[in-house]
């Protein structure tokens, strides 16, 4: 037996066989088809569809549409012509370029033929010729050639939707394992089964990174900052046990400590069920003060254990994720698509929608961020956001679509300046004036800002006039404020969440918010950590946000509070 020891970033036992994850391997297999025939009609029935859907757009969309729309149109591929020749060159845009892709295009013929001459199915075929695609032109910079990227991407992810998931994940094996990797990108953790994750250990990254954090999300026992050794042939395969309320790890453990983690699991188990007696109960202490525990999560998978949990809502939806592990922005459709289900699956309860915070860690190709000395400090967050008009606008149209169907909230991330909160106030109302201009409704939506930089907290009193709530991001508030890097496992001994500056800070933001009328929430890890619920109560915190997984331990404590 051999034992190795790292930082916990997620408490838990696993029990396991050892598979070691080395970028670029486990992709999916290609998917042979039973029945070709039955397969090009299950392209042609999710082409029309996506047609229908590309129609409907373009209606809502076209400043023309009532005068020079054809009411028959259906747009096939004689309509489509039509539709140009209606609307002249001008008239050729994202929209009829991605139908005439459907219609005519060599997106069309290259998905058939790859159906009938290997045999494989839709939903395959689909995928492989965007990533085809997207392969051959994506060094090009020609902005023509991007956009055909572009498209092609939109529609791929249309069809999909309806000939079901995008199998484009990392494939794992038929059991499931104790992942084993040097480091892991958000991105490659999202393309992951969930289900065929029993743990994760990394030999690079620290306990509060980005994808540490997400391994928290999905519940899934994490150790980081391991040992492994670089012959990393001795560990494939190997039993291992995962101690993540100790960081360690625990390689072709004897009987008696295998059966020791057996009973400990065994009670975990058990303990997690006695929690699920609070699932439906109040977030009240026992002197009647209350505290509304919310659920973090960065997908729509999240939002199933956040009610099974029975968070009263979702307090962060970290949308930066909808736009990693793709080859180009996400659509207004997309995105609406995904924060309308949010919005009708948690009815009644608050969502709070955080912009993209993409820049730093959270990185795509296609964000083309130049490359930058310090990315901590760099264009980040709200900044790329506010950089980049167009994407910022297209989340705040979809965002307020969907409010129609729920209680959605949007908040600001790395805000340091009343200005830019002005600055995204006047954007805010002109994609309200262009929804009541189109006739498009949506619902009372209620603006707040992250607080996450000390700047941002010596002027919460200012920044308190301007928005609903404050939401305390206490990761990159800890991180700013002690000069640490939070990702850095060399300085993890010196990253104190407990420290006195920090919880200082807190206090502030909490008066001067409430001051002003706004309430105060934490979305950060600190959220979670149980040691300091009562300090938070004590100050006045009227909401914390924690991952799904924390609810009830969060609310426990907080039900355990005496005056």
């Amino acid at each position: 037996m051999e034992i190795y020891k790292g930082a916990s970033a997620f408490a838990g036992i696993a029990i396991g066989k050892i598979r070691f994850y080395r970028k670029g391997e486990y992709q999916i297999r290609q998917h042979q088809a039973d029945d070709v025939k039955k397969e090009l009609k299950n392209f042609d029935v999710a082409r029309r569809h996506v047609m229908q859907t590309l129609k409907e757009e373009y209606d809502r969309m076209s400043e023309k549409q009532m005068d020079t729309a054809d009411p028959e149109l259906d747009m096939e591929p004689q309509p489509l012509d039509r539709i140009v020749k209606v609307n002249g060159e001008n008239g050729t845009n994202q929209i009829l370029e991605q139908a005439e892709l459907l219609g005519s295009g060599s997106f069309l013929r290259a998905v058939q033929s790859m159906i009938t001459g290997e045999k494989v199915t839709a939903a395959y075929a689909v995928q492989t010729t965007r990533d085809e695609m997207q392969s051959t032109f994506s060094r090009l910079n020609d902005p023509t050639i991007k956009e055909r990227i572009h498209n092609v991407s939109r529609i791929s992810s249309l069809l999909l939707e309806i000939l079901g998931e995008d199998e484009n994940k990392i494939d794992l094996g038929e059991e499931p394992v104790i992942l084993a990797a040097d480091a892991l990108s958000l991105a490659e953790l999202m393309e992951m089964d969930k289900e065929k994750l029993l743990g994760i250990v990394t030999r690079k990254g620290s306990a509060t990174s980005h994808a540490a954090i997400l391994a928290k999300n999905m519940d899934i026992p994490c150790v980081t900052g391991i040992g492994i050794p670089q012959s990393e042939e001795e560990w494939e395969d190997s039993i291992a046990i995962i101690d993540g309320y100790t960081g360690t790890i625990y390689l072709e453990p004897d009987n008696e400590v295998r059966k020791e983690y057996e009973i400990r699991r065994k009670a975990d188990l058990v303990e997690r069920e006695s929690l699920l007696k609070l699932k439906d109960k109040g977030d009240i202490t026992k002197d009647g003060r209350e505290v509304g525990i919310y659920a973090n999560i960065g997908s729509l998978d999240d939002l199933n254990s956040a009610l099974y949990y029975g968070a009263k809502g979702i307090g962060l939806l970290r949308s930066e994720f909808q736009y990693l592990g793709r080859e180009n922005y996400p659509g207004e459709e997309e995105l609406f698509q995904a924060y309308k289900k949010t919005a009708e699956t948690m009815g009644d309860r608050l969502v709070v929608i955080r912009t993209a915070d993409l820049g730093a860690d959270k990185q795509a190709s296609y964000l083309e961020i130049p490359v930058e000395t310090n990315p901590l400090m760099g264009n980040r967050g709200i900044r790329l956001s506010l950089d980049r008009k167009n994407l910022f606008k297209t989340q705040i149209r979809a965002i307020y679509r969907a409010s129609y169907y729920g209680t959605l909230s949007i908040m600001f991330p790395m805000i340091i300046s009343v200005d830019e909160v002005r600055v995204i106030k006047r954007i805010v109302n002109e994609v309200k004036s262009e929804l009541d201009e189109q006739e498009i409704p949506y619902g009372t939506v209620e603006l707040g800002i992250m607080i996450e930089t000390p700047a941002a907290v010596m002027i919460s009193d200012l920044l308190a006039k301007e928005v609903d709530f404050f939401s305390i991001g206490t990761n990159d508030l800890t991180q700013y404020t002690l000069a640490i890097d939070r990702q850095n496992p060399k300085l993890d001994d010196f990253y104190n969440s407990h420290h006195e500056a920090v919880l200082r800070m807190i206090r502030m933001v909490v008066e001067n918010g409430h001051k002003e009328g706004c309430w105060v929430g934490i979305c950060g890890e600190l959220g979670a950590d149980t040691s300091l619920t009562e300090t938070f109560v004590s100050m006045g915190i009227d909401e914390l946000s924690v991952s799904p997984s924390m609810v009830l331990k969060v609310r426990e404590a907080v039900r355990n509070i005496e005056d």
